[in-house]
């Protein structure tokens, strides 16, 4: 069952799905894959759909496009992920930057990389690299859904503890070790915990959920109903920087700080201190659009 039943505080239990989606015997695919081949669909038939609202990009593009994203979102999320996660790693041992086996992606690391990845399909093709970025933004947020959904079904990177009654908290079997060490450093947090068949657990924020809902739902409806008429250069990029920098930044107050990292100034993560520079320069973005329009698309004349 996807739900194991309601428990103390309202909490329940998180799935633990099977982590091979699909197996057919001679081939396996695991719920992480599944969800970054969903993400890379989907940025593919909103690109298409968009590509036939506007004469600037062909289907034969869009392909090149997405083919472009999608190295820059693996390359980019892999490096990221050593270089601003695990440095010190990385020096001690730099063949650690391939073992893509034993996980870890950085949002922050894709996000550059696909900044890169259009900017050399930009020189390709002799466009503006905003203007590249203006049309495949609005086809980003449901990647991120995928992304932040495929978090969810892994049970990783959960959320902080909470007492609050809610009825959408959890109990993630993952965070067991987590939890032990949470409660042996707090032990006030005792009344809060469950046992939860061999394991003693502490309710937690699905932020997984929080940040599919947010980053994914919410920015992408927003993204594509702000570019069904025609922008300025810099704006839709603009709206992605600073939607997607504000939703991440409020979401990681739900989302607990990654194990071995010291928070800054004592509450903030990482990835707010990263998302601080997207929400910063879509702010400078939106004011140059608008100060100084450039149209790659002509807006209707009414």
């Amino acid at each position: 069952p996807l739900i194991f039943g309601k428990l103390s505080l309202m909490a329940i239990v998180h799935p633990q799905y099977d982590p091979v989606a699909l197996d057919l015997g001679f081939l396996q695919m695991h719920w992480y894959g599944l969800m970054y081949l969903l993400a890379f669909a989907s940025a593919y038939g909103l690109a298409w759909y968009r590509s036939k609202q506007r004469s600037d990009f062909t289907a034969d593009m869009v392909s090149d496009l997405v083919f472009f994203g999608a190295m820059g979102v693996i390359l980019g999320g892999r490096v990221g992920y050593v270089l601003l996660y695990n440095f010190s790693e990385f020096l001690a041992n730099p063949a650690y930057l391939f073992k893509v086996w034993e996980g870890g992606m950085s949002f922050h690391g894709g996000f550059m990389g696909v900044v890169l990845a259009m900017w050399f399909f930009a020189k390709k093709y002799q466009k503006s690299a905003f203007a590249v970025l203006d049309f495949v933004a609005p086809c980003v947020p449901l990647g991120l859904l995928f992304g932040r959904l495929g978090n969810f079904i892994n049970g990783e990177l959960w959320g902080r503890v909470s007492s609050g009654d809610y009825g959408y908290l959890m109990y993630f079997p993952q965070a067991v070790y987590a939890d032990q060490n949470l409660l042996t450093h707090s032990p006030e947090l005792a009344p809060l915990a469950q046992q939860v068949g061999e394991y003693l657990l502490l309710p937690r924020h699905p932020s997984q959920l929080y940040q599919a809902f947010t980053e994914g739902v919410l920015l992408f409806i927003l993204l594509w109903l702000f570019s069904l008429k025609a922008r300025p250069r810099y704006a839709v990029s603009a709206l992605f920087l600073m939607g997607y920098g504000l939703s991440r930044f409020t979401t990681e107050f739900f989302r607990e700080p990654d194990v071995g990292y010291t928070l800054i100034f004592g509450w903030m993560s990482k990835g707010q201190l990263f998302s601080l520079p997207m929400i910063i320069v879509g702010i400078a973005l939106l004011v140059l659009a608008y100060k100084r329009p450039i149209y790659d698309i002509q807006p209707i004349q009414k």
